[in-house]
């Protein structure tokens, strides 16, 4: 009994206690129920926004980790500075600038490109404005995170053997198929639970999309806490949704390490 009480996870039973506290609210409260209900459509939009971004900048960090295993010092080279540079950068910051800098600049970059044919009429010329603010939000975002991914790409891709890869080399198998058949499914069970981690990051992350007028959870609720005045309530509930997303993954990652772990031994 007293080996049980200490092995409890006393952190978790009290935030389920405080969510069962909000949810019995939501259901009885109306004013609980009014705000669950306007801000549901900015939940959707969260989690839209975060897969989005998620699987853009894990495909960018799985290129930007190959770069830097390239026999070529240019590549790797580059490959460095993207790192570094977008992982020094606040995620605010490249928000603005993707958005107010970066995209007119790539509207241009396409306008210029394909100058002869927009000239011809085959094609109409882009216009800033149709490169939507949520577009914006998400590839900001899946820049900002690429940066930390490809790291956790190169660390796993680093922790399998060299013996593996120089063996599947003697028996003459190309530097795709030993990528494709012995780095990366040994490479995957290393990485997915940071690469969790991060996906968990990037759900708190998203709140900052609000700024650029992203319908979020965190802007719905800004917007409606201010034309009701209930902002105690508004933001229990804004915080209890990202509690819920949040909490929800971390416990399945950790039920997922504690497996693998177990497959180990």
């Amino acid at each position: 009994m007293k080996k049980t009480l200490e092995n409890t996870p006393w952190w978790l039973v009290t935030i389920i206690i405080i969510a069962l506290i909000l949810i019995w609210n939501m259901v009885a409260d109306q004013s609980y129920q009014r705000i669950a209900s306007a801000l549901s459509q900015g939940l959707l939009t969260t989690i839209g926004v975060t897969l989005a971004a998620f699987f853009i900048a894990s495909i960018i960090g799985l290129m930007i980790a190959l770069a830097g295993f390239s026999r070529f010092r240019l590549i790797r080279e580059f490959a460095r500075f993207y790192v570094e540079i977008f992982r020094g950068i606040p995620i605010l910051v490249l928000l603005f600038y993707i958005a107010f800098v970066g995209a007119p600049e790539m509207v241009n970059f396409y306008n210029w490109t394909l100058q002869i044919p927009i000239e011809a009429g085959w094609i109409e010329k882009a216009k800033t404005r149709d490169f939507t603010l949520l577009w914006r939000a998400i590839f900001a975002l899946s820049i900002s995170y690429s940066a930390f991914i490809a790291e956790v790409f190169r660390a796993g891709i680093q922790e399998v053997g060299k013996g593996q890869t120089e063996a599947a080399k003697a028996l003459g198998l190309s530097n795709w198929h030993r990528f494709r058949l012995i780095t990366l499914p040994q490479a995957i069970r290393k990485i997915l639970p940071p690469l969790g981690n991060d996906f968990v990051a990037m759900i708190k992350d998203s709140a900052l999309v609000s700024v650029l007028g992203v319908q979020d959870i965190t802007l719905l609720g800004k917007v409606y806490s201010a034309s009701s005045f209930q902002f105690f309530e508004t933001y229990n509930v804004v915080a209890f949704m990202y509690l819920v997303l949040t909490l929800s993954l971390s416990l399945m990652i950790r039920a997922f390490e504690a497996h693998l772990r177990r497959n180990d031994h």
